[in-house]
């Protein structure tokens, strides 16, 4: 049989095994294995070793694990439901200011994390409840709470840069200073929706009641915030400011957030060892996660090249019209709708690696092309009926809030990402500037 077919049946075996609920990266490892052994022959995988101890000693990828631990200390400690109270509070006066807080907070959480899931459900979980106990309108709060806890992706130090800039062969500074002004970007403009919706629907975003804000004056409130506001803030700002400005690889960073999370959890007195089994249980099973993965996808990887599908992509992306830009939309149109059925990191081993050979010899800027992938992947998660943000909110949402809540509360969102992509793509300099005012390109 034609390797070509070979290659074609393989990748529609591994969407039927992941469809079927097999675990990624069974699912991965496993179609690799078969058709590598039926296409090629078991020599093929004599190379299979030097490509794990490739991923294992991967310095960069120790930067992982770290700021993993990082965001879940953060989260455990429950320090990200003190910012939310206070930041709430501070701004509840007038309408829309919960859910302005709920994107600010989002914006803290995801830099911190850089993991969808874990943001999305501790946001449903801290946020939900006290936005419907307000009257907030359900879809408003579930279309917030879904697109504040998808920042995590675009925001760095986030993990899905770290894992492009290993893919890509580029460095993780340039990378994560070209992401900050987009997902800025898109946190201004979730946050300019959140005021017009104020100005024109008032009733779907209320005010908090007088009587609650009375509660605590407004030093409290401000010493609350210097309290529990501030020091996260000011961690992820030297974690990102050492990389960006050169001073700290991002491995030496992730460390020294690490230690700078464990510092602020214990100065605000929540740290206990109970926190930190969990927080260190956590760690290790995302990270085990993401490491299986990467090891299955090198498997697939070698039985693909192995079968010539590379060729194959190479083929099917010169018979798409349209040169680069015709390559570069195709592409994103293909990774918006593989975001409905496969997480991220599978996303970024299978599928980038095949294509982003094909973008270099076309002389595309892969800093550009990273944070239009990683907008892409973003958008993914928030689109109905299968992204993953909404399977998150969903599943820990209380009884009241319905599926269709939930996706008419993402739309409008979905429209600013799709805005935003557009503007980066004809604007590359939103992207590009700060790499290149610091002097990384």
């Amino acid at each position: 049989m034609d390797p070509q077919i070979l290659a074609i049946m393989m990748v529609v075996s591994l969407f039927a095994l992941i469809l079927l609920g097999v675990p990624v990266a069974f699912a991965i490892a496993g179609a690799g294995l078969v058709f590598g052994v039926i296409g090629v022959d078991l020599n093929l995988f004599n190379l299979l070793p030097s490509r794990i101890f490739g991923v294992l000693t991967n310095y960069t990828l120790l930067a992982v694990p770290l700021f993993v631990f990082m965001g879940i200390l953060l989260e455990k400690s429950r320090l990200a439901e003190r910012m939310l109270d206070v930041l709430g509070l501070l701004s509840g006066k007038k309408p829309g200011g919960m859910a302005i807080a709920i994107i600010v907070v989002g914006i803290l959480m995801g830099a911190s994390t850089g993991i969808v899931g874990a943001t999305v459900v501790t946001l449903t979980m801290i946020a939900l409840p006290t936005l419907l106990k307000r009257n907030y309108s359900h879809s408003v709060a579930c279309g917030t709470i879904c697109a504040s806890g998808t920042l995590g992706q675009i925001i760095p130090p986030s993990l899905v840069l770290i894992l492009l800039a290993d893919i890509s062969g580029e460095a993780i500074g340039p990378l994560f200073a070209a992401a900050l002004m987009p997902g800025l970007l898109l946190s201004v403009c979730y946050i300019i929706y959140i005021i017009l919706l104020s100005k024109f629907a008032p009733h779907h975003v209320p005010a908090i009641d007088e009587e609650e804000i009375s509660q605590y004056s407004k030093k409290e409130l401000w010493i609350e915030f210097f309290k529990s506001v501030a020091p996260p803030f000011l961690l992820i700002f030297a974690v990102l400011g050492s990389i960006i400005g050169g001073l700290a690889a991002p491995t030496e960073a992730a460390s020294m957030g690490a230690i700078g999370a464990l510092v602020i959890v214990f100065i605000s007195k929540r740290l206990s060892l109970e926190i930190l089994k969990e927080t260190i249980y956590e760690t290790m099973k995302v990270t085990g996660m993401i490491m299986f993965v990467l090891i299955a996808s090198q498997v697939f990887g070698l039985s693909f090249r192995g079968l010539d599908g590379d060729y194959l992509v190479e083929d099917l992306f010169a018979s798409i019209p349209g040169g680069m830009w015709g390559a570069i939309i195709f592409m994103m149109i293909v990774l918006f709708f593989l975001g409905f059925f496969l997480e991220w990191i599978e996303i970024s081993y299978i599928v980038l690696p095949l294509v982003l050979p094909i973008f270099h010899a076309l002389n595309v800027d892969m800093i550009w092309l990273g944070i239009l992938v990683a907008l892409n992947l973003q958008s993914s998660f928030l689109t109905p009926p299968f992204g993953w943000s909404l399977f998150f909110l969903k599943g820990v949402a209380p009884k009241e809030i319905k599926t269709m809540d939930i996706y008419k509360g993402v739309l409008p969102f979905i429209a600013i990402q799709i805005i935003v992509i557009v503007l980066v793509m004809v604007f590359p300099e939103i992207a590009l500037w700060l790499p290149k005012a610091i002097g990384w390109m």
